[in-house]
């Protein structure tokens, strides 16, 4: 069974970045798509950002130009490079793998933005 397992989270001031890591155990080919989603407190998780498995890339609208999915094959990993960070992008970060049966989660990163 795929595994994946998110890195890269912690806190950072207003203004900020980060660059989130995926790591998949089986490799990323097996996925349709691969996606990061989060969710604040007291909320739904919603999406942030996907790639197909060839290659092209959908984004939440809110988040266009500041952030940037992207992935490494030989690595078995997708990223998520998040730039002018703000305080409401505070939420944990969740990657998904989807392929023809099921969808796979990771435990999640949190990612603090303090004002």
């Amino acid at each position: 069974q795929a595994q994946l397992v998110e890195s890269g989270g912690g806190l950072v001031q207003a203004g900020g970045s980060l660059r989130l890591s995926c790591v998949a155990s089986d490799g990323i080919f097996r996925f349709a798509a691969m996606g990061w989603y989060r969710q604040a407190p007291g909320e739904q998780r919603e999406l942030v950002a996907a790639i197909t498995a060839d290659g092209n890339t959908n984004y939440a609208d809110s988040l266009k130009g500041r952030f940037a999915i992207s992935r490494n094959i030989f690595k078995k990993s997708v990223y998520l490079q998040m730039n002018s960070l703000k305080p409401e992008d505070t939420a944990v970060y969740y990657c998904k793998g989807s392929d023809s049966r099921r969808d796979y989660w990771g435990q999640g990163t949190q990612v603090t933005v303090s004002s």
